[in-house]
């Protein structure tokens, strides 16, 4: 799995045996290799190098093939996308694949079966696919774009809202409307979540002290994490650490 502030991804083979589930996560199920039979929330459809499936946080699907399959699996948070892309994505939840998104699937597909992709990759690759799996349905090129890749590269760079703003070429109070009404939050807030990302991430990933990761992070200390983590998720970090770490390898339903 390669995890980042934004994506997580996965390769996934199934079997002719599933449980109905659901996660308080969005999903794309993208195909590789062969079939899948999906029922999202009562409707169905066969996943094939010609349909994808966006799964909305919260449905319960299920999901079988009797047939050799491998599928490159997307976690993202749904408050992340811009929000005309993630009601396309709500108001479809089947994805036609052209062949431009077919050639971008393979190749993260087969990035991913080699090892893990850096994080910097990764916030490149995804305004591709989502790009690719919008087709012309994509909304206009967000002036936030060149900023929040900015942030998700450098998220512990001690930024100010005047660097922000100046980033983008807009005053302070521009920019949180801009913020308000693409993404529903704030600079410090969008900055802040992304930083937890990135230390959920090395809760998920590595085996760094817990102290270092708070230092690194820029918190106070171990109990400023702490508290920080536990708004964000409900767990502590040695929590999320044990749950997301034993579970990694493990993991197969979507």
């Amino acid at each position: 799995m390669t995890v980042s502030s934004f994506f997580a991804l996965s390769l996934r083979e199934y079997s002719a045996d599933s449980l109905a589930h659901q996660h308080d996560h969005a999903q794309l199920v993208l195909p590789l290799i062969g079939s899948l039979d999906i029922d999202i929330t009562g409707r169905g459809a066969q996943l094939t190098r010609q349909l994808a499936a966006y799964v909305e946080p919260g449905q319960r699907h299920a999901q079988t093939s009797a047939q050799p399959n491998r599928f490159l699996i997307v976690d993202l948070d749904s408050n992340r996308l811009p929000p005309t892309l993630a009601d396309h994505f709500t108001d479809q939840t089947w994805l036609p694949l052209s062949p431009e998104a077919n050639s971008l699937i393979d190749y993260m597909g087969a990035s991913l079966q080699k090892g893990g992709i850096p994080d910097q990759r990764l916030q490149l690759w995804s305004p591709l696919l989502l790009e690719a799996l919008a087709g012309d349905s994509l909304p206009p090129p967000s002036r936030l774009t060149p900023l929040l890749a900015a942030l998700s590269k450098d998220p512990f760079h001690p930024w100010t809202t005047s660097e922000m703003a100046n980033r983008v070429g807009l005053s302070n109070s521009r920019l949180h409307a801009v913020f308000r009404a693409e993404l529903q939050t704030t600079p410090k807030a969008w900055l802040a979540e992304a930083r937890l990302g990135r230390v959920r991430h090395w809760l998920a990933s590595t085996r760094l002290p817990l102290a270092e990761i708070a230092y690194r992070a820029g918190y106070a200390d171990q109990s400023a994490l702490t508290r920080a983590l536990r708004k964000a998720t409900g767990m502590t970090p040695a929590a999320y650490r044990a749950c997301h770490q034993e579970s990694r390898p493990k993991q197969q339903e979507s």
